[in-house]
C-alpha cells in the first residue's frame, strides 16, 4: 500500500507494505530483555485466587496474567516533558486523536570520547541540514551491535548526548527524538538531566508536545536519509509508555 504526503512543498510516497519496526519487545520469564537503571526483570504472573488460575498450562481456562515492569527501564518507550516536571504530565494526550505519522530523518553517529565518556556532539547533526530538519529524528549510534536488543545498560556509563545537541534539535523544530540508548543524558549526572531539559525547554521555554523515545534498535539495513515514521504509543496516563516506532521507506 502506498500513501502520499507533502512535506516542504514536495510530494513523497511512502510504501506502507515494507515496515521497519524499531521497537524492542517487552519479555519476561527469563527471556532476554533490555534494561537500565538497575530495575529488576519484568514479570508476567498468572492471577490466582478462589479456585481460579490464570494459566491454561496450569489447568486454567485462560491465560490471565499480571504484568509488572518499568516503562523507563524496560525496552522501547516514549516519554514526554512530564518526565522532568513537578506535575507528571502524561504522554497519552500527545497521541490521542492526533496525527502519529511524521517525516523522519535517520542518521548514524559515532560518539566521541570526552574524558572517560562517549558522547554524541553537535558535529553529528551536520547531515540533518540536508533534509531540512524534519519533525522527527532517529539517531543510530555506533557500534550498532544487535546485542542492544538485550543489553543491560545498568552501571555501564553508556554513551549520551550533550545538551548542545538537544538544544540544536529544539532550535530547529525537531519534535520527536528517537535514540538507541537508555537515555539522552549521562547515567549518573547528579540529577541535572541537561539534555532532557534542553530538548524540552524546561523551565523557561517548555515544549509540551515533544517526545523522546529511548531504547530503540535501528537495523543495519536501514539507510540514513528521509523516512516516514509512525510513532505508536501505548495509552498510559504516565510520563512514559511503551511504544512501537515504525519506519516506512520513502520516495519522490
Amino acid at each position: 500500500m502506498i500513501c502520499e504526503f507533502v512535506w516542504q512543498d514536495v510530494v513523497y510516497r511512502a510504501d506502507l507494505s515494507h515496515p521497519v519496526d524499531l521497537s524492542i519487545p517487552l519479555a519476561a520469564d527469563g527471556q532476554p530483555n533490555p534494561s537500565a537503571w538497575c530495575v529488576p526483570p519484568p514479570s508476567m504472573t498468572p492471577v490466582r485466587g478462589e479456585g481460579f488460575v490464570g494459566s491454561v498450562i496450569a489447568g486454567g481456562s485462560v491465560n490471565f496474567r499480571d504484568i509488572q515492569f518499568n516503562p523507563h527501564g524496560h525496552g522501547t518507550h516514549t516519554e514526554c516533558m512530564g518526565h522532568i516536571t513537578p506535575v507528571v504530565h502524561p504522554v497519552d494526550p500527545l497521541f490521542r486523536n492526533r496525527p502519529a505519522f511524521f517525516p523522519c530523518a535517520v542518521i548514524t553517529v559515532q560518539p566521541q570520547q570526552l574524558g572517560g565518556d562517549w558522547v554524541v556532539t553537535p558535529d553529528a547533526l551536520d547531515a540533518v541540514a540536508k533534509l531540512q530538519w524534519p519533525p522527527a529524528l532517529v539517531m543510530r549510534t555506533l557500534p550498532n551491535d544487535p546485542s542492544k536488543r538485550t543489553q543491560d545498560w545498568s552501571n555501564t556509563n553508556p554513551p549520551y548526548l550533550t545538551s548542545d545537541v538537544t538544544t540544536q534539535l529544539a532550535n530547529h523544530g525537531v519534535q520527536h527524538l528517537l535514540i538507541d540508548l537508555p537515555s539522552v543524558d549521562r547515567e549518573v549526572d547528579g540529577g541535572r538531566l541537561e539534555a532532557h531539559h534542553a530538548f524540552w525547554g524546561v523551565p523557561d521555554n517548555p515544549r509540551p508536545s515533544c517526545t523522546i523515545t529511548e531504547m530503540i534498535y535501528t537495523p543495519q539495513n536501514v539507510s540514513d536519509g528521509l523516512w516516514l515514521l509512525h510513532l505508536a504509543v501505548a495509552p498510559f496516563v504516565n510520563d512514559a509508555a511503551p511504544s512501537r516506532p515504525t519506519l516506512y521507506p520513502v520516495s519522490h
